[in-house]
C-alpha cells in the first residue's frame, strides 16, 4: 500500500477526518476553485473540476458551499488568487516526502512547512529530490467484500493498468488520463467506489518502526493540519502491529 493510503488508513482509525472537516472543507474549496480558474465551471468538461467535487459530494459539502467556490474561481465572486507549488524533503529514516500546497504567500508557506520537517526529524530538499520515487496516477478504491474477479475483469476491459488487493481494499490503479473512464465505466457496471482520485504511488517503501514511525506520523498530522497544505504523499510503511502501538 502507498504511504499515502496507509496515512489515510491511519487517520480513518484515530478518527482524526471527523475531528478536521472543517480544514477538509477549506481544502477542497481551494481545490474547487483553482480548478474552475484553470479548465472553466462546467464539470462535464473540466475532469479536474468533476473530481474536486465529488470529493466535496463524498465529505457532504453543502452545495451552496461548491456552487461559491466554483463563482470564485471563474470570477463570479471576489476572492483570493493561490498558487500551486510543490515542496520535497525526506522524514525519518529518509522516508521520501512531497507536499503539495495552494498558497497566497509563498514565503509564509515554505517557512512553515520547513519547520514541520526541521521538528520532526526531517528536512527539505531541493525540487526533484524525491519526486523521482513517486508515479502519477489514477487510484480508485474499493471495499474487501468487492467480487475481485469480476471487478479485476470489468477494470482492465475499461482501461486500468491494474488491480491490487491489499489488507483492507481493493485498488484501482489507471495512467491519470483514463482515470475518469475507468471510474464511470466501473460505476456503470455497479462497482460503488470508497474512494477514487488522482494521486502519488511510490515506487519504494521505507519500513519505520518505534520513534522513527512516530516522529513520521506526527510530520504527516502537522503537514496535513496547515492551512496551505493540500496533499501530503510519502514512502513510509507501518506494521499493523507497530499502529496499534500508538493509537
Amino acid at each position: 500500500m502507498s504511504g499515502h493510503n496507509k496515512w489515510s488508513t491511519i487517520k480513518h482509525k484515530k478518527g482524526a477526518a471527523d475531528a478536521k472537516r472543517g480544514k477538509i472543507f477549506t481544502k477542497i474549496i481551494k481545490e474547487i476553485s483553482v480548478a474552475a480558474k484553470l479548465g472553466g465551471g462546467d464539470p462535464a468538461a473540466n475532469p479536474r473540476l468533476r473530481t474536486a467535487i465529488d470529493k466535496a459530494k463524498g465529505e457532504n459539502m453543502p452545495k451552496d458551499n461548491i456552487e461559491r467556490a466554483i463563482k470564485k474561481g471563474t470570477g463570479g465572486m471576489e476572492g483570493v488568487t493561490y498558487e500551486e507549488t510543490t515542496y520535497e524533503g525526506y522524514g525519518p529514516n529518509g522516508v521520501a516526502v512531497l507536499v503539495e500546497v495552494m498558497t497566497d504567500n509563498r514565503n509564509r508557506t515554505v517557512s512553515d512547512v520547513r519547520s514541520i520537517f526541521t521538528k520532526c526529524n526531517g528536512n527539505m530538499g531541493e525540487t526533484g529530490c524525491v519526486s523521482w520515487i513517486f508515479d502519477k496516477k489514477g487510484l480508485i478504491t474499493y471495499s474487501k467484500a468487492t467480487d475481485f474477479e469480476k471487478l479485476f475483469e470489468c477494470a482492465l476491459e475499461a482501461g486500468a493498468d491494474d488491480v491490487v488487493e491489499e489488507d483492507e481494499q481493493i485498488e484501482v490503479l489507471t495512467d491519470p488520463s483514463a482515470f475518469m473512464e475507468v471510474r464511470e465505466t466501473l460505476e456503470k457496471a455497479g462497482f460503488k467506489h470508497e474512494s477514487a482520485e488522482i494521486t502519488m504511488i511510490p515506487q519504494t517503501m521505507v519500513k519505520l518502526e518505534g520513534k522513527a514511525a512516530e516522529s513520521m506520523l506526527k510530520m504527516m498530522d502537522r503537514l496535513e493540519d496547515n492551512d496551505d497544505v493540500q496533499n501530503v504523499y510519502a514512502n513510509f510503511d507501518i506494521s499493523a502491529e507497530e499502529m496499534e502501538k500508538m493509537m
